[in-house]
């Protein structure tokens, strides 16, 4: 298994944007997408429980947060507001270098081939205070 960090290394880059890398999900590991809101809890909320934590990309433009985790271990998440991504998913993430404010970056890059516990994403995503959060924001959009 190739490592996200390692991965990216060799991704080809993406035209026109400095730094920006076309990074092909599903060999060795997939993602689950989030809003950033509720993946920022769940992140803070891993990391409280010492658990081990994977890459996890900000996308800053479009307020998301992606795991890292082990291939196929969120195929039956519908009961959570996440997506997965897995073979055939391509993901525009920046360098290991790149950090802003503006785009966002890596919240978690190890330096091998650390994936997220899978059970603990759930269980940090159904955590009451990271569901409170999610319904509050469905709730101030009016869905």
């Amino acid at each position: 298994m190739i490592s996200v960090r390692d991965a990216l290394r060799s991704a080809p880059m993406v035209s026109d944007v400095p730094g920006l890398r076309l990074l092909k999900v599903g060999d060795g590991w997939d993602l689950v997408r989030t809003s950033a809101e509720t993946g920022l809890l769940a992140l803070a909320r891993l990391r409280g429980t010492g658990a081990p934590i994977g890459p996890v990309l900000h996308d800053g433009p479009n307020q998301r947060l992606y795991y890292a985790i082990a291939n196929g271990t969120a195929a039956t998440w519908g009961d959570l507001p996440v997506r997965h991504l897995s073979t055939n998913s391509w993901l525009v993430a920046p360098g290991a270098e790149r950090l802003d404010d503006w785009f966002g970056g890596w919240c978690e890059l190890p330096d091998d081939d650390t994936l997220t516990d899978a059970d603990a994403l759930r269980t940090a995503l159904q955590h009451p205070y990271v569901a409170g959060a999610q319904k509050e924001a469905r709730s101030d959009a009016g869905i």
